[in-house]
């Protein structure tokens, strides 16, 4: 395999292998193009992520946004970013329709060993899903291997660290649910 196969496979990697530097260079080129991008021209902003961000009908994200790839994230229809979103994407991050992510949130599936040896020699990480209907608050952190489920509210400021069930409202440090979202809040959301 070769590392780019290990690392989206969630397996342990050399991260410092020539292609992956590469693609990463390509990203932060993207990233830059992207932030530095006319803001009243949107149209022109989404085409530079569409060049390596994987969109499922439109989408829209305020400056500024980091990734590690780009190729391993995929939008659904209607997703809003507002300002200074990270998704680190060493694995697949999938974000379904109707998503809304508030400012300075960061969806990471990188991650790396515990033991001090391996650490500088591998990384890893495992792949993030986040369901449709889903909004996420200011400052929320996203962890490796979290699935987050349909119509969910994480509240600002949570660290994701468990999968969150869907029709769930959850927030905190770690989150954790607090209460399920009723029928009523339910039809409302899924009206959108």
């Amino acid at each position: 395999m070769t590392e780019k196969e290990k690392m989206m496979a969630g397996l342990p990697y050399n991260a410092r292998d020539g292609a992956l530097i590469a693609d990463r260079k390509a990203a932060k080129l993207m990233c830059h193009r992207f932030n530095l991008a006319d803001p009243g021209d949107t149209e022109a902003r989404m085409a530079i992520l569409a060049a390596q961000v994987q969109f499922q009908g439109n989408a829209h994200m305020e400056p500024s946004f980091y990734c590690d790839y780009g190729y391993n994230i995929t939008l659904g229809e209607n997703f809003y970013a507002n300002h200074n979103l990270t998704i680190l994407d060493v694995c697949p991050v999938r974000i379904g329709k109707n998503a809304f992510i508030g400012p300075n949130v960061m969806i990471s599936a990188a991650t790396h060993p515990i033991d001090p040896v391996e650490r500088l020699q591998t990384e890893d990480g495992a792949p993030i899903s986040i369901g449709d209907n889903v909004w996420l608050g200011g400052n929320v952190s996203v962890l490796p291997g979290i699935r987050i489920g349909n119509n969910c509210v994480i509240g600002a400021g949570s660290v994701v660290t468990k999968d969150i069930p869907d029709n769930s409202v959850a927030a905190g440090n770690p989150c954790r649910v607090l209460r399920s979202i009723t029928p009523s809040e339910s039809v409302a959301v899924s009206a959108d």
